[in-house]
């Protein structure tokens, strides 16, 4: 795989997000009219030759600046330019650890929200899934993508972040301090409920297939009668992670296919040859079950597989690449779509369940324990 592309879906980058669906493969570039590259190109040569205190500019910032700009001007919240340390940073998130507070970010309706993981300073500050972020250390998130949000939320292990969050159905914003550690990332939590084996998917990373192929050689032993899949406020993770999970309960077709800008499909299939299982399944979702999630979800709903339950998912359903460019920086861009095997296109859709539920937590588990023993 080349070191400097990574094609993702995830929405998450850096640390607090995860970088989705990595592939080893180029996707082309469509080059600009010249025309264009020429203005930019003579604004430069103006600044540098003009500027009244040229010999003060920093034409790396200026590079930058530049670069940023033009991310911006696309009006895309998942198509972002990364520094250097950013980009490092979000290359060792898909060993499933980072130094911060152990929580997700996302966009939608143009406000940052929050799940935080499990055990994770977050989650014990008191940070709850659905949580909008109002300030970052005193900074304003108003208009603050992504990866803004991330590289303030990022941080040493010791250090300190102090988060205005508004709770769902609350009026009253709440300030959290929280601080930073190590964040060990599981992606796989099991346990037997009665005759029914319970596997909540926190994220799709590097190490998630491992991990539930461990599950998985231990359902027969522990005579195990159906399956639930937990994927709520699971916001994404790897592309091969997402098959792989699928091809452990599918036995052959297309788990899903990405479209590009030039309409060429590329179809990712199940992989044969490992474990499989023809248990009944649940799979739970609701609103921040997003990008991965929704692929999983997707696939299994479209053949039958499984009964989705819970609330409509994210709607996640762009493809984005990790491009690093030569000063060390990475470019985050959104390229393609990515449809489920019926053709379905999930972007600002999402999944519908096949039951809609109101019940969280716990609730909905023993919803799904006695939908799996009533069939």
């Amino acid at each position: 795989m080349s070191k400097k592309m990574k094609i993702a879906l995830g929405l998450f980058l850096a640390g607090i997000i995860a970088l989705a669906f990595t592939a080893g493969c180029f996707i082309g570039v469509n080059d600009a009219p010249q025309t264009d590259f020429d203005i930019v190109e003579q604004a430069w040569e103006i600044i540098l030759r003009d500027y009244v205190e040229n010999e003060d500019i920093d034409t790396e910032a200026l590079a930058q600046g530049a670069v940023n700009g033009m991310v911006e001007a696309l009006g895309d919240p998942y198509t972002s330019h990364l520094d250097a340390e950013t980009y490092q940073l979000s290359l060792g998130e898909l060993e499933g650890s980072f130094e911060g507070i152990g929580a997700y970010v996302s966009v939608k309706d143009e406000q940052l929200i929050v799940a935080p993981i499990a055990d994770s300073p977050a989650d014990k500050a008191g940070i709850r899934a659905g949580d909008i972020i109002l300030e970052i250390d005193g900074q304003s998130t108003e208009g603050m993508n992504l990866v803004e949000a991330v590289l303030l939320v990022r941080g040493p292990e010791g250090t300190t972040v102090a988060l205005l969050v508004l709770h769902e159905d609350e009026t009253e914003p709440e300030l959290i301090e929280i601080v930073r550690a190590v964040i060990e990332v599981p992606s796989v939590d099991f346990e037997m409920r009665e005759a029914i084996a319970y596997i909540a998917i926190t994220q799709f990373s590097e190490r998630t297939a491992e991990e539930l192929s461990l599950v998985m050689e231990t359902l027969n032993q522990q005579g195990a009668a159906g399956i639930i899949v937990d994927l709520r406020g699971n916001l994404g993770g790897t592309l091969d992670s997402a098959v792989d999970v699928a091809s452990f309960f599918l036995e052959e077709g297309v788990v899903v296919d990405v479209v590009d800008n030039e309409e060429n499909h590329e179809v990712y299939s199940v992989r044969p040859g490992g474990i499989t299982t023809d248990l009944l399944m649940v799979v739970l979702v609701d609103e921040y079950s997003a990008s991965g999630s929704e692929v999983l979800a997707g696939a299994l709903q479209d053949y039958g597989r499984a009964t989705i339950a819970g609330a409509r998912t994210f709607g996640k359903g762009s493809v984005n690449v990790l491009h690093q460019l030569d000063d060390g920086s990475g470019l985050y861009i959104t390229v393609g779509r990515w449809l489920t095997p019926n053709g379905r296109l999930i972007e600002g859709e999402g999944i519908y369940p096949d039951y809609e539920l109101e019940l969280e937590g716990e609730d909905a588990i023993q919803w799904a324990i006695d939908y799996l023993r009533s069939n």
